[in-house]
């Protein structure tokens, strides 16, 4: 899927996401595009931010006709006076933000014997940090309102003991531990905190740079369900968890991996 690619599927509709303020990090691109067309089509107030500018303006030009277009924020999420600086301006602009989707990470491959200080640092700022410090910006809104949703995300690869991954895979079992504090911390003001947990997604970046027919075979042979999972399999979980239909759901992780039992 690119960002213009009008897509071919259909969501349910849920009506509680009708009017409420989203706030998707990552969102121009693979995942995080399916996630801003589909909370878009619901009827909800869309901001998303990336440090990509083309693509994201690209798929802005082709939600035009959305319910409400979405918007875009240029924004380095390791910049945390950049992060703070966004997420103020939305605020100021919008009101509290209802939906919180940590969605943008990186999966860059490395051997841990060449492993600096400074790319640990890098590594683990752009797959975890983020992620707190976005829930830091929006929480004290949702607890003031009683209500809000927070989606972390996280990955199947440190379950599975995927190779040449150890900093993504540090980070993204971080996230599945500040899902279960963010949820215990704030669930008696109303906020749902939960962590959606992809398997092997059919993105172009993972198209070109990890997925190839070999690796692709491997991947369908270790799934239960021999099909490759896409971002609008995400999208659809994202958007339940997001919706009133998941009112009781929180503190959790769900995942959407076809089933991927081994590596």
């Amino acid at each position: 899927m690119t960002a213009a690619t009008a897509p071919t599927f259909e969501h349910a509709i849920y009506r509680s996401l009708a009017g409420k303020r989203v706030v998707i990090t990552g969102g121009g691109s693979g995942i995080g595009a399916a996630l801003v067309e589909a909370f878009a089509a619901q009827g909800a107030q869309v901001f998303f931010l990336d440090i990509a500018t083309e693509p994201s303006e690209a798929l802005v030009a082709s939600l035009q006709q959305a319910p409400v277009a979405p918007r875009f924020f240029r924004c380095n999420l390791m910049d945390l006076d950049a992060l703070r600086a966004t997420f103020a301006e939305i605020i100021a602009a919008a009101g509290t933000v209802d939906i919180l989707i940590n969605n943008a990470a990186n999966d860059d491959r490395h051997k841990t014997e060449d492993v600096s200080p400074a790319y640990w640092d890098e590594r683990i700022a752009v797959n975890l940090r983020h992620q707190f410090f976005c829930a830091q910006a929006v929480l004290p809104g949702m607890r003031a309102q009683q209500a809000g949703v927070v989606l972390n995300f996280g990955s199947i690869s440190w379950h599975l003991g995927l190779p040449d991954l150890t900093l993504y895979m540090t980070a993204k079992a971080g996230i599945e531990g500040m899902t279960h504090g963010m949820a215990r911390d704030f669930g008696r003001e109303g906020v749902r905190v939960n962590a959606i947990i992809p398997g092997a997604i059919r993105t172009p970046r993972q198209t070109l740079l990890w997925h190839t027919p070999e690796e692709e075979a491997k991947i369908l042979a270790a799934q239960c369900l021999p099909t490759r999972v896409d971002p609008h399999d995400v999208a659809a979980l994202a958007l339940f968890l997001s919706s009133d239909s998941a009112a009781k759901c929180t503190g959790r992780e769900y995942y959407v991996d076809a089933g991927w039992l081994g590596a």
